[in-house]
């Protein structure tokens, strides 16, 4: 990893003191008004480095297409899960989110000892991760297991708006802006008005505008 001086640390660690198996966890699709919210996880063989591999924001969709590919193929696991726009509405976005990286934990094949966590939250109101795990604060451009699990879900969340939701939705050029709340999906919001992918809870302002 380019940025990282040392993208193990946080395994390393893990590892010396009687660690055996560690999954790195991150979300992707937390702020868009549409749309799941999905989270990977991954197990990577240990000091495998994966030339590229940063954080998914930091890189351009060829650049993220392509590293997928090669995480799913050297990784020993990995996993994806989701959680829908209508939990994240009956609940809250954080408690979305948790509940999505511990399915994508509760998925992996082989079982984790100790899971990375990208960010400083591990509970919200009506989900946490149970495993034992280690938030880290900008985990995805610090551990390469991370990083890895980053590009899963931003790659994954990508996909199927564009395969799916776009194609359910043309109005709306979900493919276009990915739900995110660009100009032109509030122009698309104000004359088509919001369809069943979106988080109404997200809506709040543009409904009081209206």
């Amino acid at each position: 990893m380019n940025e990282m001086d040392n993208p193990w640390k946080y395994e390393d660690e893990l590892f010396a003191a009687g660690t055996q198996i560690v999954c790195g966890v991150d979300e992707a699709g937390a702020g868009p008004l549409m749309g799941p919210v999905y989270a990977a996880a991954v197990i990577l063989p240990p000091h495998t480095h994966i030339t590229g591999l940063n954080d998914s924001k930091k890189l351009k969709e060829k650049q993220r297409d392509a590293l997928y590919d090669v995480i799913v193929k050297q990784a020993l696991a990995w996993s994806v899960a989701r959680v829908e726009a209508e939990e994240i509405d009956a609940t809250d976005i954080l408690s979305a989110r948790m509940k999505a990286m511990q399915m994508a934990i509760d998925g992996l094949t082989v079982r984790p000892d100790h899971a990375l966590i990208d960010g400083n939250r591990d509970k919200g109101k009506t989900a946490s991760i149970s495993t034992p795990h280690t938030c880290v604060v900008g985990g995805d451009g610090k551990s390469e297991s991370i990083a890895a699990a980053s590009i899963l879900a931003k790659v994954s969340r990508d996909r199927y708006v564009e395969e799916v939701l776009d194609k359910q939705y043309p109005q709306y050029q979900f493919a276009r802006h990915k739900g995110y709340g660009t100009v032109l999906h509030y122009a698309m919001l104000d004359k088509y008005g919001p369809c069943p992918e979106h988080r109404m809870s997200f809506l709040k302002k543009w409904e009081a505008r209206r």
